[in-house]
């Protein structure tokens, strides 16, 4: 019970954080919805020709970039788990936690699965908002996307928990995912197809966690991938089993300082 307890309590507090913070919710829509307006609009003029069609498996331009826009979310609003523990830690709610009579485990587990949840919500609303502009994207892939979905984003959030455990300080955690999130992005062929990139840049986007999940949903939504959705599946919920199990040995073995 005292499990339960803790993964309750922690999955409501980071979905009653999410509703409060209002700006947080303006900006992980806004930011994804200013790339397809800016970026996906501009080069869907570009490549408004059929033979460009074949360079995005039969699709246009827009429906190629929503999958790789909703998997931007999803890497940008996993890593807020380890800002938020971070912020934690400046103002005492980590140490709160770590003497709380209850399971480490089931807190870290809860916090992940609460940031998760309100991933997806994010999620459902940028698709709602897309749908309009990339208008061939499937419905009925929308269930097995946001199942993907779901499960990426407690990965990246296990990620996300993982590195902020090691770090103290909240400038320094910001500047390493800067500096990781772009090669992530452009690695994952969100913004254009792997089967297009040189060999060596091949080899670096199947070892980049983020490609499965994009992929994944561009079978499902848009109904083109690179690799097999079979594959994507096996290997995001391994990942995310990896994320979840190191994150929570991290965090069972972390003392109170």
């Amino acid at each position: 019970m005292e499990a339960l307890s803790g993964f309750y309590v922690m999955t409501y507090r980071q979905l009653k954080k999410f509703s409060r913070a209002r700006s947080r919710v303006i900006g992980t829509i806004v930011n994804p919805i200013i790339w397809v307006l800016f970026f996906g609009l501009g080069w869907s003029g570009v490549f408004n020709f059929p033979m460009a069609k074949q360079l995005f498996g039969g699709v246009d331009y827009l429906t190629f970039l929503a999958p790789g826009v909703l998997g931007m979310t999803l890497f940008l609003s996993g890593f807020i788990s380890g800002i938020s523990i971070i912020w934690d830690k400046q103002f005492g709610f980590f140490k709160e936690v770590l003497v709380a009579p209850t399971s480490r485990v089931a807190s870290i587990i809860g916090r992940i699965f609460g940031d998760s949840l309100t991933t997806l919500i994010q999620l459902l609303i940028i698709f709602a908002l897309l749908y309009p502009l990339a208008g061939s994207l499937s419905l009925m892939g929308l269930i097995p996307s946001l199942l993907i979905a779901f499960l990426s984003s407690m990965m990246f959030s296990g990620l996300g928990v993982i590195i902020a455990l090691k770090m103290r300080s909240l400038e320094g955690f910001q500047l390493l995912i800067n500096l990781v999130m772009m090669p992530t992005l452009f690695l994952s062929g969100a913004l254009y197809p792997i089967t297009t990139m040189p060999y060596w840049m091949k080899l670096l986007a199947y070892a980049d966690p983020l490609t499965y999940p994009v992929d994944g949903m561009r079978y499902f939504l848009a109904g083109t991938s690179a690799l097999q959705p079979t594959i994507d599946v096996v290997l995001v919920t391994a990942f995310t089993a990896l994320s979840l199990g190191i994150s929570s040995v991290l965090f069972r073995n972390t003392t109170v300082e």
